[in-house]
């Protein structure tokens, strides 16, 4: 039994760290308070500004916080983005033919070239991620981040410019290719088309592509490229179970043996997962943040078993880069290398443009509208967010910036999931993270070395997140249900946004046109189940036409959408599921279905 004296310092000491505590919290929300109520606050609407449409729970240091939140997620693209692209060479002058291994005839020159190339990327990364969320956030007031896109960067490097330079065209081509897609997004954007085919996407798939985008940062995050590597390909199944160390992962990507004892894997998990999951439960401000920062720190010692920086060659090149803490490395071979001579193989650039330009308009489109809906910005009177197409824009035009530094296409990153879920809500999240990104110019090292373990898990928490929409889909009519569930599947699956958009939508038209044809075939006597509670949709949005189709019509606005439903037998919802009030009304005769698929104008 301690004596009675003994826990005075206890108490003393607790006092005095509540006390700690309690001042902090209170600077904290004097700050908030301070800068909230400024001309500062009142321009990005945060709580308290005066602003008419001030955002409720948006305060300044917590928009900070999920900025950097962000970052810390998005920062692996320094390095993997700077790496993938770096492949083809650029300029590099690779003497062929290759030996067996894939070689150069000049392979010492050649990998030389190719080390300054990955810096050069790695600036060029840095300096058009930190520009164009800044400009994002600035200009839309969103917490949404770009950088140059997974997916489109593989494209790019292995598919049209080739790795070594092998592919149909060369980089300088391939760059005028992503330069003219940023042009014609903007004339997109600026006629009103873009925004007028987001949408029309049906609703039910616009909340499914965001349960998607939730599961494809679920795989990302469990996968070991940019994860904590619990699963893996197989020959056998599409996916395997992994956790193996990468030294015994076979030639197909499988795990020959441990799995599920890797080191690096667990410290993501117990750490980077479940602590980051512990502080989430007691509200702990930043836990995403201290999560990262946590498993980094674990993560940095060498000769350990959870080391960023093996005793490889990989490893060793990563430590010499680590150990420089503070370097700007000046682009030399990949800033401003347009080739505008487009003769040479006009085919094949064609082929490149549209791939990246129907891609990335559906990609980004896709991401900028779930994370919209995500921080709850998106509007119930059109469905559409503030300034979507200054959002547009902005997207559009730092894709052609992008290729003037010598980046595959810029997008919205799904990532920025993670900073909503800290509590972004405005542009002061964006505008963090891209000011994160312009310090890593000068901090390239350190932010390039945050492990992908340590980003996983994190990841895999935004996913649970984001799929707890998936109730406010309708799945009570088959014709909105199965095109919604292809949607959300095949954007993990199929390792892509824009891929799973498309299937949703392609599914979406043919069911439901086969239904309509044969309700109006057979007079309305032969009528799906649950055809009542069906989603109303039109290609006739509620809002602006588009400008492109304000010339050449009457209106500014479309038709109310009411008078349609209530024209065509339709319930009178909005069919945005925030409340599943799907109200019952008559089966639509063959010629009121008629008159709602093709109203005249």
């Amino acid at each position: 039994m301690q004596p009675p004296g003994s826990q005075q310092p206890q108490r003393d000491s607790r006092s005095f760290v509540e006390g700690n505590i309690q001042s902090a919290v209170g600077m904290i929300r004097a700050i908030d308070e301070c800068i909230n109520t400024s001309t500062f606050g009142r321009i990005f609407r945060l709580k308290g500004s005066g602003h008419p449409e001030a955002i409720l729970d948006a305060n300044f240091t917590t928009e900070l916080r999920a900025g950097l939140t962000t970052f810390a997620t998005m920062s692996y693209i320094i390095a993997v983005n700077a790496s993938i692209l770096a492949d083809t060479g650029y300029d590099c002058l690779c003497e062929l033919p290759l030996d067996s291994l894939g070689n150069c005839q000049n392979k010492d020159e050649w990998e030389m070239c190719h080390q300054e190339v990955r810096l050069d990327l790695i600036t060029a990364t840095c300096a058009i991620a930190g520009l164009a969320s800044i400009l994002m956030g600035f200009l839309t007031n969103l917490p949404v981040a770009l950088a140059p896109g997974m997916g489109l960067n593989a494209y790019f490097t292995y598919q049209v410019v080739g790795i070594k330079g092998s592919g149909s065209i060369s980089f300088g081509l391939a760059l005028m290719a992503v330069f003219l897609e940023g042009w014609i997004f903007v004339i997109l954007a600026l006629t009103g088309m873009r925004h007028w085919l987001v949408k029309i996407i049906p609703s039910s798939i616009k909340i499914a592509s965001g349960v998607g985008i939730g599961l494809f940062l679920t795989l990302i995050g469990m996968s070991y490229s940019s994860g904590v590597g619990i699963i893996t390909g197989a020959s056998s199944t599409p996916l395997a179970i992994g956790g193996c160390p990468a030294e015994d992962l076979t030639a197909t990507g499988e795990c020959s043996r441990d799995i599920l004892t890797n080191p690096k894997m667990w410290v993501g998990i117990i750490f980077g997962g479940i602590f980051t999951a512990f502080l989430m439960a007691f509200r702990v401000k930043s836990a995403i943040v201290i999560g990262i920062t946590l498993v980094s720190i674990l993560s940095w010692p060498r000769n350990t078993a959870m080391t960023y920086f093996p005793d490889t060659a990989e490893g060793n090149l990563r430590w010499d880069y680590f150990k420089k803490v503070v370097s700007f490395h000046p682009i030399e071979h990949t800033l401003g290398q347009l080739e505008w001579n487009l003769g040479g193989n006009p085919g094949r650039f064609a082929l490149a443009l549209f791939t990246f330009l129907y891609v990335d308009i559906i990609d980004c489109t896709a991401t900028l509208y779930s994370m919209a809906r995500f921080c709850g910005r998106v509007r119930p009177s059109d469905k559409d967010f503030p300034r979507s197409t200054i959002a547009f824009c902005t997207d559009a035009v730092c894709i052609s910036v992008g290729a003037l530094f010598g980046t595959s296409p810029v997008t919205a990153f799904i990532e920025s999931g993670a900073g909503v879920a800290e509590g972004g809500r405005t542009g002061l999240t964006a505008m963090t993270t891209g000011f994160c990104f312009l310090l890593s110019l000068f901090f390239a090292p350190i932010f390039a070395s945050i492990p992908p373990w340590a980003t996983g898990s994190t990841l895999i928490l935004v996913g649970c997140l984001m799929i707890r929409q998936v109730t406010r889909i309708n799945w009570n009519y088959i014709g909105d249900a199965v095109p919604s569930f292809v949607t959300l599947t095949f954007i993990p699956f199929s390792y892509s946004v824009a891929y799973g958009l498309i299937a949703g939508l392609f599914s979406y038209a043919v069911l439901n046109l086969m239904i309509f044809v044969v309700i109006k075939a057979s007079r309305g006597t032969l009528v799906p189940k649950d055809y009542e509670v069906k989603e109303y949709w039109t290609w006739k949005p509620a809002g602006e036409k588009p400008w492109i189709v304000r010339v050449f019509s009457k209106n500014r606005n479309w038709d109310d959408g009411r008078e349609l439903k209530e024209d065509a037998g339709f319930p009178s919802h909005t069919t945005e599921p925030d409340s599943h009030s799907y109200r019952q009304s008559p089966v639509p005769s063959p010629e009121k279905v008629s008159s709602h698929f093709s109203r005249p104008e």
